[in-house]
């Protein structure tokens, strides 16, 4: 009746029942590409289980250039510049790919003091490539001091790139044929000195990091991968040596003048973030152990091969000689023609095996140029490795493998 509420009676629950099933599902969540921890434009389309990871799925094409498809509206030497700007802290190894598979196909090799240049400066890449590798990564988990100790080192690097092409860091300094312009006076002694004191450096970091209880249990069996599955997803570089595979194109396929120096390659054995993070740490200091037998094997010489075809003229003969004024001005202008054919050059990229499969059709542009990023395969392997693991460790996981967007999207058709 009116003003009166009717209650229903209710069961009253017997703890004794077993309890009622309820269907739960996972929760998909997207991680990036805005994330600080993504590095970059990376998205990840996630499947969690509370905090536990079950499917890791990449999304890739963000940052997509269509770094290839220009290539080929470009002669030879305009295509170079692009190859700084695709991992754009391993430049001078980017160039060194190009370059020599171009040399490949011309049937030329660089002066020896051209080649000894590229090592050194190879390496000096491969360090500033590390560096920021493993506080980029201590960053992510919360370690900021050796950011700013190291970084106050890359900033020493970017000036020795400074004084060799004028840049600070896409050099565009590697060309085919050998290198831009000799080193100038006094850098090798500055260099030289900057090997000596780095070491310390090192050390430093490894006292803030390498023991460390909180750096060990955010590294340590965290993104496991196994020897077998690494060479399965066709992992290099690091990813492959932190798994206990001794495979390095410094020592295997030899380029350059690596064949005449000596060097460690540094291997892990549980395939986790902290034999990655080990590895790169070692590797700094065979950087250097090159890097100063390039400074003591330093030959006086040409710096660029003994071509008109290809070499510029100097520019005291263009100051003289309308021919020279001419063909440097051809050289640039339409480039040089390269004979038909094609080629798969492979160089040892701080990353991990950087190709460049390059086709001529007998113009002065190429015909074709497909690159082989590292980071393409590191990435397929990321929903392996990250299943078990709680969201937290993605970051860590992301963080040691260190993928460039740029230089894994730059690709036409992936």
């Amino acid at each position: 009746t009116f003003g009166f509420f009717v209650i229903k009676s209710q069961k009253l629950l017997n703890w004794t029942d077993p309890p009622a099933e309820k269907d739960v599902s996972n929760l998909t969540i997207n991680f990036g590409p805005q994330h600080p921890a993504a590095h970059g434009v990376l998205r990840l389309v996630m499947e969690l289980s509370g905090e536990s990871v079950k499917k890791c799925d990449p999304h890739i094409g963000l940052l997509h250039r269509g770094t290839e498809k220009l290539i080929e509206y470009k002669t030879y030497l305009q295509a170079l510049p692009y190859f700084d700007r695709l991992d754009y802290v391993s430049m001078m190894c980017n160039e060194e790919a190009y370059s020599l598979a171009v040399e490949k196909l011309l049937n030329i090799q660089a002066p020896p003091r051209a080649q000894w240049i590229r090592v050194l400066y190879g390496e000096l890449t491969r360090i500033m490539n590390h560096i920021m590798a493993v506080t980029t990564h201590a960053l992510d988990i919360g370690a900021m001091t050796p950011f700013f100790w190291m970084f106050e080192e890359r900033e020493k690097m970017f000036e020795f790139y400074e004084r060799v092409s004028g840049a600070r860091m896409h050099a565009a300094y590697v060309r085919p044929g050998g290198v831009h312009q000799d080193l100038p006076l006094g850098l090798m002694d500055d260099i030289y000195e900057w090997c000596k004191n780095f070491s310390i450096r090192i050390d430093e970091v490894e006292e803030m990091l390498t023991n460390n209880r909180i750096w060990k249990n955010r590294t340590v069996n965290i993104g496991v991968i196994s020897a077998e599955e690494a060479l399965n997803y066709g992992f290099s570089g690091v990813m492959l040596r932190g798994s206990g595979i001794k495979w390095d194109l410094r020592k295997s396929q030899p380029y350059d003048k690596y064949d005449e120096v000596e060097f460690d390659v540094p291997i892990g054995s549980n395939g986790d973030c902290y034999d990655r993070y080990l590895c790169r740490v070692e590797e700094m200091r065979q950087s250097l152990r090159i890097m100063h037998q390039a400074l003591n094997k330093m030959p006086e010489g040409e710096i660029k091969v003994d071509d008109a075809k290809v070499a510029p003229p100097k520019r005291s003969e263009m100051k003289m000689s309308m021919e020279s004024l001419i063909h440097h001005f051809k050289l640039y202008t339409e480039g040089y023609q390269v004979p038909p054919g094609a080629t798969y050059t492979a160089v040892e990229a701080p990353k991990g095996e950087f190709g460049v499969y390059l086709v001529s059709d007998g113009s002065s542009r190429p015909y074709r140029c497909k690159i082989k990023a590292p980071g393409f395969a590191h990435l397929a392997g990321l929903d392996k490795m990250s299943q078990g693991h709680m969201l937290a460790d993605v970051v860590a996981i992301i963080g040691k493998r260190v993928i460039i967007l740029e230089l894994r999207t730059s690709q036409t058709v992936i």
